[in-house]
């Protein structure tokens, strides 16, 4: 690991090392490369000129506030349909099964629904192998989440490195001034569609940690998309991170406990874009 990220990341990603063991055991790294390779192209990330923009997730879970929707039949396509209608860049999608309730079905499920809208997909997972990247394609994603504090420089440069060769973004997620300066070093050179983003988790108390995003807002390089992650609840919120830098949001938890999430998500649009740094 890049630096010690608490025994949550750790315990997160022993549990992934597991699920990929499992995963290769009923196709193997070869067949699943020509499943992803085999599937249409997904939609491309398409920022908009407006200067800020949300990924908007679906969450069932939270460790941190417990149990946020219990999905009925057709709910996961109809949600992040309502996203992209509200107007989300993308759409990220929880993959992890034990703390979060996700799944790859689910990935499956929202590439489908959202792919008439031209809107992608987003495996959010504790991704720890390129394997998981071809998962994520062959199951319809165009983009994947991958955690800097969790993952050696040679991990993360093979998950860039698939998921360059297969037409994904990928969002790398930071906690702190080490793992942004990590980024920098890791990206210099790098291919492919890059965002960089910053948690505002405490990883221990797993609480958002007032003042983490703006005080690490100058910190992050211009040359790739910034994206405040964690924490948003209102307009207001996307004004300030707006205001501060950020040209995204990932917003999940706020969103999630909304039984119709569209208003929220175009406010909280109208209130960055309104904000937005030229």
């Amino acid at each position: 690991m890049n630096a010690t990220g608490g025994d949550f990341l750790a315990t997160m990603a022993a549990a992934s090392r597991a699920r990929v063991t499992a995963a290769i055991a009923g196709c193997p790294r070869a067949a699943m490369e020509r499943r992803a390779l085999a599937s249409p192209p997904p939609p491309a990330l398409t920022l908009s000129r407006e200067g800020f923009d949300i990924i908007a997730e679906l969450k069932l879970r939270s460790p941190a506030a417990g149990q946020l929707r219990v999905p009925a039949a057709g709910d996961v396509g109809a949600r992040v349909q309502a996203y992209a209608a509200a107007g989300a860049v993308a759409v990220s999608v929880l993959t992890e099964p034990d703390r979060f309730d996700g799944s790859l079905a689910h990935l499956e499920a929202a590439a489908q629904a959202l792919r008439p809208a031209g809107v992608p997909a987003m495996r959010k997972d504790f991704l720890v192998d390129p394997y998981q990247v071809m998962e994520a394609r062959a199951a319809g994603a165009g983009g994947v989440l991958a955690i800097l504090r969790m993952l050696d420089r040679g991990t993360i440069a093979a998950l860039l490195d698939t998921a360059a060769a297969l037409g994904l973004f990928v969002l790398l997620e930071a906690f702190d001034e080490t793992d942004i300066a990590f980024a920098q070093d890791l990206l210099a050179g790098a291919r492919g569609r890059v965002l960089l983003g910053v948690n505002c988790r405490d990883l221990v108390t797993l609480q958002v940690v007032p003042g983490r995003l703006e005080a690490l807002a100058a910190r992050l390089p211009a040359e790739w998309p910034r994206v405040a992650e964690s924490g948003l609840e209102t307009a207001a919120d996307a004004a300030r991170l707006a205001r501060a830098g950020y040209q995204l949001a990932l917003v999940g938890s706020a969103l999630m406990k909304e039984a119709s999430p569209g208003a929220l998500l175009r406010d909280m649009l109208a209130a960055g874009r309104g904000e937005a740094v030229s």
